[in-house]
């Protein structure tokens, strides 16, 4: 497999130590980028498929923690985001023709786990619209011993809209040609961090995580995307409908929901953690949509019940709590 260098960014007081970044080709010819970061003597990797807007970068506090418990961490700018490849002329709108064109990238990403030798067993990490990702690359062998779930996207929050009248409206711009454009109440070109204040925000309570956040958002426009695409969306949908109908995995799992959730379907979340036989759902009170991103107290509940998952028994998770 080649995996040539890529760019990685970061802010200049940033304390984290860089990721290696790689360029490679998913099997339809798209460029993706990856983003390692190893652990000094590794005892497993973590696999982290990030939502809908992010960049690896973003998860350098993240990957901070986990390397220092022992835990590689790979990720992957998906296909229309970041600095992957975007899919059409204007590349603000998230944007996809259909969810199982992700799988392609995800293929891309175990084959360059695979080819960087990297130390078993794994870990699926997933948030948001890399929940629905990831639970589709389980249903299709994901090769990993646990999954955890950040507010996955196995539903849509798409009030005031009745989720047929978001179908119909994406299937309506896709007639019309204007699939590509931003749809209605996504966001448009804008960048939601730099558009929205804090205090309305719906990701985190952290103030301090949300000012980094706004920080890149500024500094490197170009890896930030606007709101969905009509076209995006009906994927969407359309997906979260099919993964509905499926059973759940024959893998250890952790789902965290927090009770300030807008963003995707508490409901669903619900449902489908309700029905995994080796699944917990752990709800966090006056969480937002991004757990590792939220205040220091809930972060230290998040990565106690990851750690229990991955290292049932084991006493690490004071060094999490202790660090924030």
């Amino acid at each position: 497999m080649d995996l040539s260098p890529a760019p990685f960014h970061q802010l200049p007081e940033s304390q984290e130590l860089p990721a290696e970044a790689f360029w490679l080709r998913s099997d339809d010819d798209l460029r993706l980028r990856l983003a390692l970061w190893r652990a000094e003597a590794p005892v497993e990797t973590v696999l982290l498929f990030p939502g809908r807007t992010e960049y690896v970068e973003k998860y350098a506090p993240v990957a901070q923690i986990l390397t220092g418990l022992g835990i590689n961490v790979l990720s992957i700018d998906w296909r229309g985001q970041g600095m992957s490849d975007r899919l059409q002329d204007n590349p603000r709108p998230g944007h996809i023709g259909d969810f199982s064109q992700y799988q392609l990238d995800v293929v891309a990403l175990i084959e360059a786990a695979a080819a960087l030798n990297l130390t078993e067993p794994w870990h699926l990490l997933a948030h948001s619209m890399g929940g629905a990702i990831g639970l589709a690359a389980l249903m299709n062998g994901l090769p990993v011993r646990t999954a955890t779930f950040s507010a996955p996207m196995w539903g849509i929050n798409h009030a005031p809209m009745p989720r047929a009248a978001a179908l119909a409206l994406s299937k309506i711009a896709s007639k019309l040609g204007r699939g590509g454009n931003p749809a209605i109440g996504t966001g448009g070109n804008g960048a939601y961090l730099l558009d929205e204040p804090f205090q309305n925000n719906l990701l985190t309570g952290n103030a301090d995580a949300w000012a980094r956040q706004v920080r890149e958002a500024a500094a490197w426009p170009e890896l930030t995307l606007g709101g969905a695409s009509y076209r995006w969306v009906g994927a969407a949908l359309e997906e979260c409908r099919r993964l509905a109908a499926e059973p759940a995995p024959d893998v250890p799992m952790l789902v965290t929901l927090g009770s300030k959730e807008l963003v995707v379907s508490a409901p669903a979340i619900r449902t489908r953690a309700a029905g995994w036989p080796a699944g917990r759902l752990l709800e966090l009170d006056g969480g937002h949509h991004e757990v590792m991103f939220e205040t220091p107290e809930l972060q230290a509940q998040f990565y106690d019940a990851f750690l229990n998952l991955i290292r049932p028994g084991q006493p690490d998770r004071q060094q999490v709590a202790a660090g924030g």
